[in-house]
């Protein structure tokens, strides 16, 4: 199996990063983004840290993939979350350890800082693929059932 590099993203991911939310939106929600929207989500994150971090996988200099962190602050814990958002292998890196990467790379950075208490990510209740990653990663069901009023881009 080929070395997997992870790096921050950076303003020439931009595109890519674009890019592979559409297909992950498409993939596994069947939904098809507005691309203005989404590229401007995206640079929005590259440039204000505040709203989360991407990571990019690469395999003998090539992007296989991506992962969003966005974080959550806990009460109760005092500390925050770090929520996994936006995965996406591209599909001829799929079975080749990009996800284990990228998700060993998120969890040693979270240890290693003082003011995060855990990793949680949200999977839609289909998509059994993914499902059976997060479990071989140790990233089992937390018990809760995510509810959500969802009316699509702000102002709208």
């Amino acid at each position: 199996m080929k070395k997997v590099q992870i790096r921050d993203a950076v303003a020439q991911d931009l595109e890519l990063i674009a890019a592979f939310n559409s297909a992950l939106a498409s993939e596994t929600e069947d939904c098809i983004l507005e691309s203005e929207t989404v590229h401007q989500g995206v640079k929005a994150v590259l440039e204000n840290p505040n709203l989360g971090n991407y990571f990019i996988a690469e395999i003998d200099g090539e992007v296989a993939g991506q992962l969003m962190i966005t974080l959550e602050w806990s009460d109760w814990r005092c500390g925050f979350f770090h929520w996994i958002q936006s995965v996406y292998v591209r599909q001829e890196y799929r079975g080749q350890g990009v996800f284990r990467a990228l998700y060993e790379h998120v969890m040693q950075r979270a240890k290693a800082a003082s003011n995060v208490c855990g990793v949680r990510l949200y999977v839609e209740h289909e998509n059994t693929q993914a499902r059976e990653v997060y479990d071989r990663v140790g990233m089992l069901s937390g018990g809760y059932d995510l509810r959500e009023i969802d009316w699509g881009r702000p102002g709208d």
